[in-house]
């Protein structure tokens, strides 16, 4: 899920968006690793100088631009997952879906914290923590949701709807099609039926023998 474009009515943005907006937009299509500051300060069209002040290194500006991705995705699943009649089952389905909608979409390059993480090798970055607080938030929601639904062995499909939905994401950009997204979307559902909670049988009634 991009992050939102500022509104044009409001006027040019203030120096420390033009900044944000226009690497998260760079280090997303073209990699954390092909996009030096120079390119950010001339597609931002500020001074050197501008960007210092606001960054110290090109580390937080990427640590900054994670967090600006973090926040957008949150707050987008967090309001497909509100939708009325949904009970956990229906939020994680909700939740492939909307995965799907992303892969579909024009701008789709891949999970970005996927991608940033393989390009930062180095463990001290300070993008590694936002990815991790970001992957962290994944695992919990669909652990949560998980749990909520009363299926069996919920840790091990929980884990497993993790993968899945990596998967997908990483499928659909290498092969340039939405089929793997929705192979897992159908996979998700599978398992979570696979695994229900079985219902309880009533005991038949003891007949009374007539004397």
């Amino acid at each position: 899920m991009p992050p939102p474009s500022p509104d044009p009515k409001l006027g040019p943005p203030p120096v420390g968006e033009r900044i944000l907006a226009t690497a998260t937009d760079l280090f997303y299509r073209e990699g954390v690793r092909g996009v030096g500051i120079q390119r950010v300060i001339d597609e931002a069209g500020i001074a050197k100088a501008s960007l210092y002040a606001h960054y110290h290194s090109k580390d937080d500006l990427v640590a900054a631009c994670m967090t600006r991705r973090g926040d957008a995705a949150r707050g987008a699943i967090a309001r497909r997952l509100a939708a009325p009649g949904l009970d956990a089952r229906g939020q994680l389905l909700a939740l492939f879906d909307f995965q799907v909608e992303s892969v579909e979409g024009p701008d789709f390059r891949g999970c970005p914290f996927l991608n940033a993480s393989s390009e930062i090798a180095d463990p001290q970055h300070p993008a590694k923590a936002v990815i991790a607080t970001q992957r962290a938030w994944l695992h919990d929601l669909i652990a949560r949701l998980v749990k909520e639904t009363g299926v069996a062995s919920p840790q091990q499909v929980a884990g497993t709807l993790v993968v899945l939905f990596d998967g997908g994401s990483s499928s659909s950009l290498i092969d340039g099609t939405s089929s793997a997204a929705r192979h897992a979307r159908w996979a998700a559902e599978q398992l979570l039926d696979a695994h229900r909670p079985a219902r309880r049988r009533a005991r038949p009634r003891a007949r009374r023998r007539v004397r």
